[in-house]
């Protein structure tokens, strides 16, 4: 795309008017692939530049420039190499268009557009690259989407009654049997120590 576009740049450099503001837009050059014998439409949008007229040029693959028409605000146009084949045309308040009517093999090239206002500043489109009859490329393959992430939680709820419940409740009866079990050894264990023997000793008698 660049290497279009500095082609472009050099095939139309040289008509630039020295007494006039130009304004390069940094746009791609878009690719188009037409049918032979088939009509095709290339826009020139204004956007926010005021626009009064339009110069429409096509750029043959050896270079060689041909100036193909002008259109005006008041859709009046001038300079036409060929009416039956170029059609120059204004749409709504904002663009122009050029239509080329029964494209064939010498139509190959790149068909950019001048806008002028009314101070004559220029503003220069790339435009558009016209390949009749040749086949597009085919365009990558797009990216297979990426599988949903599985939850947290992998049981089954079909299978077992308490789903994922029963993760959580069955450590909790172990540890509560577990703790069970140690209180009764520790029950166990005391209750087999010896008794403690209780004495009888006799009393003495106090004397005065």
């Amino acid at each position: 795309m660049f290497l279009l576009s500095l082609a472009w740049l050099l095939l139309t450099g040289p008509l630039w008017t020295s007494d006039s503001k130009q304004i390069l837009l940094e746009e791609e050059v878009s690719i188009r692939y037409p049918k032979i014998l088939s009509n095709e439409t290339i826009d020139c949008d204004c956007g926010k530049f005021p626009c009064d007229a339009v110069f429409w040029l096509h750029s043959d693959i050896s270079g060689k420039v041909q100036f193909l028409g002008k259109c005006n605000n008041a859709d009046r146009v001038t300079d036409n190499v060929d009416e039956r084949h170029f059609k120059l045309s204004k749409r709504g308040s904002k663009s122009f268009t050029l239509r080329i009517i029964t494209v064939t093999k010498e139509d190959r090239g790149i068909y950019s557009c001048v806008l002028k206002d009314k101070s004559l500043n220029e503003m220069w489109k790339p435009g558009t690259l016209l390949l009749p009859g040749e086949t597009p490329p085919t365009p990558p393959p797009k990216p297979k989407p990426k599988p949903p992430s599985k939850p947290t939680c992998r049981c089954n709820t079909g299978n077992s009654k308490g789903g994922c419940g029963s993760m959580i409740l069955w450590p909790l009866v172990g540890l509560l049997g577990g703790l069970a079990l140690a209180v009764l050894c520790t029950l166990r264990y005391f209750s087999r120590l010896p008794r403690k023997c209780h004495h009888h000793f006799p009393k003495k008698r106090q004397t005065f």
